[in-house]
This record gives structure tokens, C-alpha cells and sequence, in this order.
């Protein structure tokens, strides 16, 4: 008994359990326990931790079935449960999906269908009125708006819905707010017509102000005043940083918090604006209450080689550096040739009428016009309008086939560069307005991206050689010896011209014919059959 009772106190006081087991398998161990009373007989005892499956033979499968499953619970992680909105959810039955679209407000405007495609998908809630009593004020002061509620304005005025989309436009991705979907879709897809808006009115704006520079040096203006990196400066100048960040001080931020939510509301700001008020009110905004400055040194263009030009330019521009009062407010004379008349004179210089009666106007012209659908039916008052715009029209194509390499360096503007640059803009904007009329549920990103594989440059030069017009455009002799067996070279310049096109269309008839050559004519979105 005694020798028990010791060898009991001894394994208490030398051996210790551990609460946590081990994940992978106990290995046998052997302790030597010495006795520290001294007995009649020197005696070694040894401890043996024996397995619970000690049965099992070492190589049996059963085993390493056993081992295997036990490393595989700790080493292996977890599966991800995929989150929520990746799940599929069964489809609206045909009532409420019906229900659900005559509520929408944006079914609600017929005059304005534009307009009516960028409001939220549904109606406003408790929590979008609570943003607007509190902040709306706030906004409207700043960017001089009258403080009354726009909703009582009459169905007639577009400008009805400029406290919605003006809520909808300080709704960025990054703010708690954003999460709600139909607010998250509206200001996206403002967003996504905002940008298109801007850059089509620094496009006019520059034209009309710099009538004999090329199209380099104002698209380097342009990024100067309105990139990324300059936005957040425009912002504060309006003091509208504390609407977009209102728990944290803009200037303490680091450019990839400040900037990306800084970008989409300045975006959709001015697709609001445009939507209510035109581009009158979108020229007052930029310049007036942002305070931007076309001649400050922070959006001067590069400096560069430049070509003398020798050409005269139309007598409303010599010598006349035009304001953005000049542009915002002009109006069209009654009997104007043009839709646009000054920007079409900033586009055509004079001096295309000495190639008035040359080969390209008697052997091409008549092609070209007919493919193209020219000239539109327009009723005017006196018949000699028709005749001259009918010329101009001529002259006008004769430019937009001329490639730079002709005329350019003795004639700096007597090729189709700044007609390019109008079009490219008009045909971004008369795309972006299409896709928001046609799917009204899409997000802005997604409208984005459709946008962009629309308007890829390699469509654009197909779709204008699918009409075999490429075949009318005049090169210098070098320049048609390099390009006739390398469509690599080739195709670029027939992207211009196509785009050239869209922009005399625009500043001789308006927006309605650059829709007409982009889904009649060319067919840009591809639905047309096809002839065999």
C-alpha cells in the first residue's frame, strides 16, 4: 500500500494532462519516472501513453483513412458561401414585373424621354427625403440655383426633376447611400452622360475660341481643366467638399480616396444639368462657379512646332478672342445656312471655296451624297438658302475626305482635323443618350462598357468602308503609294473620315442627322439585315 500511495503522488507531481488535443496523430513516448523516497527495492517504473486505436496494425488503410481525414480539418480552408447578390433569385411573375414598370418614374415623362430614362427606377423612400431636407439647400446655393422646390414648376419644364437628379448626382459609389439600388443605378447612369456632356462642350468652346489651332493643343486643355487629378481644386472652389465627404476633410485625404468619388460627382453634376437646363447653363457652372480659367498656366498645352498658317478665318473670329458668355448665349440668326453656323465656320475655313469645280467635286461629290443621303429636305423661305447650303455642304465633304498629308503643312486647317474632333464627341454623346433610352435598368457601368465596344475605332473605319466611301478620300502622292497595300496605315484615316462626317452633319443639321448616318446610314449598332 505504501509503495502505491508514493508511486500515485509521484505521477502527480511529474506528469501533466494538457487540455488541447493535437490535430494530428499521438505518437507513442516513454518517460522514465525515478522514485525520490528511497525503497527497499530500487525500482523503475515506465509510463507508456498508449493509442485508442493500438489494434490497428501501423500501415493499415483504416489508418491512414484516419490521418488523412484529420489533417485535411485543419489544414484545408473553409469554402467561401458566395454573397447574397450572386445568388439567383426566381424571376418577377409577369403582374408585378408589369406593376413594377408603370410605377417606375421613369416611365413617366413622354415629352422627355432622355430625362425621363436617367430618373431612379423607383420612387424616392424616407431616407432619400432625409439627404434632401438636409443638404439639398446647401447645394443649390452654391452652384447658384433658386432655393424654391423644383417640383413645382410645370410638366412642360424639364427643370422639374432637377432636385431628384440633383440628389441622385452627390450620391457617388463610395457614400452609404449608394448602397440602395435605385439610387446606385441613377447616379450612374448620370455619371455615365456627364462625361460625354463635358467633353462636347470644351470641344465647342475651343473651336470657336482658338480657330486656327489644331485639335492637339485643345485636348491638352481640356485635361488640364477638367482631369482627374485638377477636379477636386474646382470642387472646393465651390465649396462643395463638405457635401461629398461630410465626415472627413478633403485636403487630409489621400488621392485614391479623394479623387474616384470627387470624379463621379463632378460627372454627374453636369449630365444633371445638361439634362434641366442645356449647355447654356452647363457653360455658366464650369466657368462661373467652378471659376475655370481657359488662359491659366496649369492648362496650357506643351509647346510645339508650329505651322504658319496663311488662310484667312471668318470675320466673327479675327482678332476676336471669344468668352464662354459669347458661346453660352449665341443664338443662330433666323436665316441661317446652319444648325450651327459659327462652329461650322470655325470647322470649314474660307479658302475651301477655291476647290469649288475641281475633279474630287465633280467625280466623287455625287457618290458620296447619295450613299450618305445628301442633301436633306429642308423647307426655307428664300431658295437661294438651299443653294448656298447646298454648296457649303459640297465643300464641306470635299474637307472631310481631305487627309492631312495633301494640304496640311503649307495649309495647316485644309484637312479633316478639327471636323474629326467635333464628331468624335457628338457621336460619343448621341451614343451614350441611345443606350440610356434603350435600356432603362442598366447600370452606368455596364452602359459604359457597351458604349465602348460600340465606338471602338476599328468599327467605326469598317462601317465606312462597308459603304465603300474610303475609296473617295484624297492623299498625297507618298502617303497613297504607302497606304495602298497596308491597311494598317489605311485604316486609322478612314476612322477620321467617318468621324469627320458625324461632325459636319452635326454643325450643317443638327443632332438629328448625326443619329441618322450613325443607326441608319452606317448601322452602328449592326441590327439592319444584311444584304446576301
Amino acid at each position: 500500500m505504501e509503495l502505491s500511495s508514493s508511486f500515485a503522488s509521484l505521477v502527480s507531481d511529474n506528469i501533466s494532462f494538457s487540455s488541447a488535443i493535437s490535430p494530428f496523430p499521438l505518437q507513442s513516448s516513454l518517460k522514465t519516472l525515478k522514485l525520490t523516497k528511497p525503497t527497499s527495492q530500487n525500482l523503475r517504473i515506465l509510463a507508456v501513453a498508449v493509442e485508442p486505436q493500438q489494434d490497428l496494425p501501423h500501415n493499415s488503410p483504416q489508418k491512414l483513412l484516419k490521418e488523412l481525414a484529420e489533417r485535411k480539418k485543419v489544414t484545408s480552408p473553409k469554402k467561401k458561401v458566395p454573397p447574397k447578390k450572386f445568388i439567383l433569385r426566381p424571376p418577377l411573375d409577369d403582374k408585378k414585373l408589369v406593376d413594377r414598370f408603370l410605377k417606375s418614374p421613369q416611365l413617366s415623362l413622354k415629352s422627355f424621354p432622355l430625362l425621363s430614362s436617367c430618373l431612379p427606377p423607383s420612387r424616392l423612400n424616407n431616407a432619400d427625403q432625409t439627404w434632401i431636407d438636409e443638404y439639398l439647400l446647401e447645394a443649390k446655393q452654391a452652384l447658384g440655383y433658386s432655393l424654391e422646390p423644383s417640383d413645382q414648376l410645370g410638366d412642360d419644364n424639364p427643370a422639374k426633376h432637377f432636385d431628384t437628379l440633383l440628389y441622385l448626382a452627390f450620391q457617388h459609389p463610395f457614400c452609404e447611400r449608394n448602397k440602395a439600388r435605385h439610387v446606385r443605378a441613377g447616379h450612374s447612369r448620370l455619371c455615365f452622360l456627364g462625361q460625354f456632356v463635358l467633353e462636347l462642350a470644351f470641344c465647342e468652346f475651343f473651336l470657336q475660341r482658338y480657330p486656327r489651332e489644331s485639335p492637339a493643343p485643345m485636348r491638352e486643355r481640356v485635361f488640364g481643366l477638367i482631369g482627374r487629378r485638377n477636379l477636386p481644386k474646382w470642387i472646393k472652389a465651390a465649396s462643395l467638399q463638405n457635401l461629398i465627404f461630410p465626415f472627413d476633410e478633403m485636403d487630409r485625404l489621400i488621392r485614391k480616396e479623394r479623387e474616384p468619388p470627387v470624379k463621379s460627382v463632378f460627372w454627374a453634376l453636369f449630365g444633371a444639368i445638361y439634362l434641366c437646363f442645356g449647355f447654356p447653363e452647363v457653360y455658366r457652372v464650369l466657368f462661373e462657379v467652378f471659376g475655370m480659367d481657359p488662359e491659366d498656366k496649369e492648362c496650357q498645352p506643351k509647346l510645339r512646332r508650329q505651322l504658319e498658317d496663311v488662310d484667312y478665318v471668318s470675320v466673327e473670329f479675327e482678332g476676336n478672342k471669344l468668352t464662354w458668355q459669347d458661346v453660352a448665349a449665341y443664338k443662330p440668326p433666323e436665316d441661317a445656312l446652319f444648325v450651327h453656323p459659327r462652329l461650322f465656320r470655325a470647322c470649314v475655313p474660307p479658302g475651301m471655296h477655291r476647290f469649288r469645280g475641281n475633279l474630287w467635286d465633280f467625280d466623287s461629290r455625287p457618290q458620296v451624297m447619295q450613299t450618305l443621303g445628301y442633301p436633306l429636305v429642308v423647307q426655307d423661305r428664300i431658295p437661294e438658302i438651299t443653294e448656298a447650303r447646298n454648296i457649303e455642304l459640297g465643300l464641306g465633304l470635299q474637307l472631310c475626305f481631305l487627309h492631312p498629308s495633301k494640304y496640311k503643312f503649307e495649309h495647316p486647317r485644309f484637312c479633316f482635323e478639327r471636323l474629326e474632333y467635333v464628331g468624335q464627341k457628338i457621336q460619343d454623346l448621341v451614343m451614350a443618350e441611345r443606350l440610356l433610352m434603350k435600356h432603362l435598368d442598366a447600370p452606368g457601368h455596364w452602359l459604359q462598357e457597351k458604349h465602348r465596344r460600340i465606338l471602338m475605332n476599328k468599327f467605326c473605319g469598317r462601317y465606312l468602308r462597308e459603304k465603300n466611301l474610303h475609296r473617295y478620300m484624297i492623299y498625297s502622292e507618298q502617303v497613297q503609294d504607302a497606304y495602298e497595300h497596308n491597311r494598317r496605315l489605311r485604316n486609322p484615316s478612314t476612322t477620321a473620315v467617318q468621324q469627320a462626317l458625324h461632325g459636319l452633319a452635326y454643325t450643317v443639321y443638327g443632332k438629328p442627322d448625326v443619329r441618322r448616318l450613325m443607326f441608319e446610314v452606317f448601322d452602328f449598332e449592326q441590327i439592319q439585315p444584311k444584304s446576301v
